[in-house]
């Protein structure tokens, strides 16, 4: 959600602008922009709305010189998707440029402060107010005289800063210092990259990868001065720090899409191999049958606990709803799942020696951050120890905000995820919730050492049946695809461990065919959803072989009475007969079962959606990492 790139150095910063905004289309955006200032203080803004090429021809065209610039791809919240609303935002003057993820929540009151001095406002958004503000406190200190232009936009936007209620991450320029670039984070990611000769500041690690490995993520509350002698950074009462820097881990931070048509086809194609390190990783042969699994948590991290509760939203929430099924039916660990957004205004009551885990693929979800934040302080006002704050991430980003957050992560290892639909990233957080519950599992006693031996044996053969399973899939679901050219409306029916993938794959088919989906437990069809169903209405039921195939099979067959369409995710066989199109899944024990049965409605969902000829890996209105509540 809203992407900045911004630099400062030796070489023409708009190129490479262009190309670290690229690198961040993924988060999904609705307009872009940079502006550039060059050696003799021409300040360049071009903006467009719509897609990076757009913005791309502008350039091309008209030109933006300098090597100090900012860049900006927008997801609108305040104000439509338009070139007016686009960043950068300027000062009345033009002569202060500025872009901002997050949201300014008192940006009312600012705008009519600065309207009543006489500010004109060019655009809807709460970013605009910042440089009107910025402007205002450079002319006051120019005034006053006695400093150099750099110090000065340190100064000022130093000044500001605690005037903006919210979350914000930014970048300022400033036509009278094309020397210095000024950043600052609050509650938002940003980080600064460490070039030869240049320095960078993005909202995320791609946009660095191509140019510098080594990075130093900013903390809440700080600000930094960038300039082509290096960086000077603050914490929030302007005092000078000193932090090392870190390296990037991995290579996988710049995407290609190979021979794939769209990114989320290459990712689900991914899959086996995401499983494959996940097991090699976290499944080595020769441990002890009671702990088969190796996470990297000391046996302390295990002591005591005695119910979890799981912070998470979209996507990231069905696989902790999965997870909490298998902590507590498997691994015998009472647990709760909250939407992290809800968590924020109506937390359970307290209870003792509870572990809370935040899910997030990005590591960077608001709700999800300021959910675990709020825990947190909430435990650290009780002086019982068996209230102290036990808190564990699950993310796919091991240099996030979310790893800087709390004191566990589990780095799913999914590598970059570029389609705003996640696939694999999903994967990973389900395997992820298998590994801690084997875990518990084995050290409450809860499993014999035969049941978890026969479930990590399941888990390694997990690979090559996702890898056959893919291949079916891609050709099946495609020839299925142009079957739903004029469907408005499907139903999702799951039980038990199921259940929560009836939900993902709904969620899927709204994000990227913009279908109208639902999953229900199957069960309660019955009890109200089943008015919906007409020939019109397919119903995609997964059934799998369990405690409650018998009674998925009953519900099935309430719908078809109904003249559903029936579809259904389920093993070939006389049992399954009753479908009118069968997505066939492997028989496998129920535990496993939600590792298989999503992969056909992830690709059902992708070539409904590419038929239909939509922008697959860039779905409308929607973003990758949601960074505002």
């Amino acid at each position: 959600m809203c992407g900045i790139v911004a630099l400062i150095g030796s070489r023409e910063a708009a190129p490479q602008l262009l190309e670290g905004l690229r690198q961040l289309e993924y988060r999904g955006y609705d307009s872009s922009g940079i502006a550039t200032v060059d050696a003799e203080g021409q300040l360049t803004c071009l903006r467009a709305s719509g897609k990076l090429v757009n913005l791309t021809a502008r350039v091309e065209a008209e030109g933006a010189r300098g090597c100090c610039g900012i860049g900006h791809t927008r997801w609108a919240t305040h104000g439509k998707p338009e070139e007016r609303n686009a960043h950068p935002h300027r000062s009345g003057d033009g002569a202060v440029a500025v872009v901002q993820n997050g949201i300014i929540e008192n940006h009312r009151n600012l705008r009519e402060q600065l309207e009543s001095a006489g500010v004109q406002f060019l655009s809807e958004t709460d970013t605009e107010v910042i440089p009107h503000l910025v402007a205002a406190e450079l002319e006051r200190l120019q005034a006053s005289g006695g400093k150099a232009a750099g110090p000065l936009l340190l100064l000022a936007v130093q000044a500001v800063l605690p005037q903006l209620q919210g979350a914000y991450a930014l970048a300022v320029i400033w036509d009278k210092a094309p020397g210095a670039l000024v950043v600052a984070r609050r509650a938002a990611p940003l980080l600064i990259g460490l070039g030869e000769g240049e320095f960078l500041c993005a909202s995320d690690t791609p946009a660095l990868a191509g140019v510098t490995r080594t990075i130093l993520p900013m903390e809440d509350g700080e600000v930094a001065l960038l300039s082509p002698l290096g960086v000077e950074l603050y914490d929030a009462e302007g005092q000078r720090l000193q932090r090392m820097p870190t390296v990037l881990s991995g290579t996988d931070h710049v995407a290609d899409k190979r021979e794939f048509r769209h990114f989320m086809l290459k990712e689900i194609h991914e899959q086996p191999e995401t499983a494959e390190l996940w097991v090699a990783r976290h499944l080595p042969r020769g441990l002890p049958p009671q702990q088969p699994v190796a996470l990297p948590f000391e046996d302390g991290f295990y002591n005591g606990i005695e119910r979890i509760d799981i912070l998470a939203c979209g996507t990231s929430r069905h696989a902790a709803l999965v997870g909490a099924h298998l902590l507590e039916q498997f691994a015998g660990l009472p647990t709760a799942v909250h939407y992290a957004s809800e968590f924020r205004y109506a937390p359970p009551p307290l209870a003792p020696n509870t572990l809370t885990i935040g899910v997030t693929q990005s590591g960077e979800t608001a709700d999800t951050l300021a959910a675990l934040a709020m825990e947190a302080e909430r435990r650290a006002g009780i002086a019982d120890p068996a209230y102290a704050s036990r808190q564990l991430g699950v993310t796919n980003r091991a240099e996030s905000s979310l790893s800087r957050q709390v004191p566990y992560i589990l780095d799913i290892g999914a590598g970059i995820e570029v389609g705003v639909a996640a696939t694999k990233t999903f994967l990973g957080q389900l395997l992820a919730f298998y590994g801690l519950a084997m875990a518990f599992a084995g050290r409450r006693g809860r499993r014999s050492s035969e049941e978890l031996t026969a479930l990590a044996d399941e888990l390694r053969a997990l690979p090559g049946q996702l890898k056959a399973l893919v291949d079916l899939h891609d050709q099946r679901s495609e020839a299925l695809a142009h079957r739903f050219a004029e469907t408005q409306d499907v139903i999702f029916l799951g039980r038990g461990i199921n259940y929560p993938i009836a939900l993902e794959g709904a969620l899927k088919l709204k994000e990227i065919s913009y279908i109208h989906a639902e999953g229900y437990p199957a069960g309660e069809m019955k009890h109200g959803p089943i008015a919906l169903l007409d020939a019109r209405v397919p119903v995609v039921s997964i059934a799998v072989p369990g405690v409650v195939f018998e009674k998925v099979l009953s519900n099935a067959q309430e719908a078809k009475a109904r003249d559903a369409q029936l579809i259904g995710v389920a093993p070939e066989g006389p049992d399954t007969a009753l479908f009118d199109e069968l997505l066939p899944v492997p028989v496998v024990s129920e535990w496993i079962s939600p590792l298989l049965t999503v992969v056909p409605m992830q690709l059902l969902s992708y070539h409904i959606a590419a038929h239909r000829g939509l922008d697959v890996d860039q779905p409308r209105n929607l973003a990758k990492s949601v960074t505002v509540e």
